[in-house]
């Protein structure tokens, strides 16, 4: 009975290990790069939104190349599974402060914005981005050229009141932009534990209503 049970517990932490995932590939236009990706160390999730690893993931790699993005034109991540966990998803563009490089910035200040998110749909209800494996979005055509890091995150919200965070950044070269400004936020900062699209109870009762957490999208 003991070696059943044994049994049954690892078979239970394979699965949880199994369904989690890391966002390891950035795709802009014909280019597809893994290089490109501070690839985070595991694909264990973030839980604590006051962590600094809310910015790029738990103690991320260090990326060998920055892609150049054109304004007006289409990114992608993608996974290296399926997002297994029900939730939303979003990405953000974080501008490097002057004096740096997306290379040697860490992500810190009020420096970033969202351009994208995906919640959910009703009727009946589940998260739009469920079992995919790719979030594919387009750089504001307004965005200023310069160098950025692309953040993209995915929040686990299978078990109410403990959401988990995939988050990955990639290093990005923006051109032919414009002189948009959008309202910036800092990460972390930007969203809060008690956030009620971080607290709900997806499983009952069933929601009728979602918002995203962060700030609305910028789509200049």
């Amino acid at each position: 009975m003991k070696l059943l049970t044994s049994l049954a517990v690892v078979a239970v932490a394979s699965r949880a290990v199994s369904a989690h995932y890391i966002w390891t590939t950035l795709v802009a236009g014909s280019t597809q790069s893994n290089a490109a990706v501070r690839q985070p160390a595991n694909n264990s999730p973030v839980e604590a939104v006051t962590s600094g690893a809310m910015t790029c993931g738990a103690s991320p790699g260090s990326a060998a190349e920055t892609v150049d993005v054109a304004a007006g034109s289409s990114v992608s991540f993608k996974l290296d599974n399926n997002l297994y966990h029900p939730g939303p998803a979003a990405i953000y563009l974080g501008q490097v402060p002057s004096g740096q490089t997306a290379a040697s910035w860490d992500g810190s200040g009020a420096n970033w914005f969202k351009i994208a998110e995906w919640g959910a749909q009703f009727d009946p209800f589940k998260f739009i981005v469920d079992g995919t494996s790719q979030v594919t979005t387009t750089i504001p055509q307004n965005t200023p050229s310069g160098e950025y890091l692309l953040r993209v995150e995915h929040i686990g919200l299978h078990v109410a009141g403990s959401p988990q965070f995939y988050i990955s950044c990639a290093q990005v070269r923006v051109t032919g932009g414009g002189s948009g400004s959008p309202s910036k936020v800092s990460i972390p900062g930007y969203v809060s534990a008690t956030d009620p699209g971080l607290t709900v109870n997806i499983h009952f009762p069933t929601p009728t209503s979602y918002r995203v957490p962060g700030p609305a999208p910028w789509t200049g």
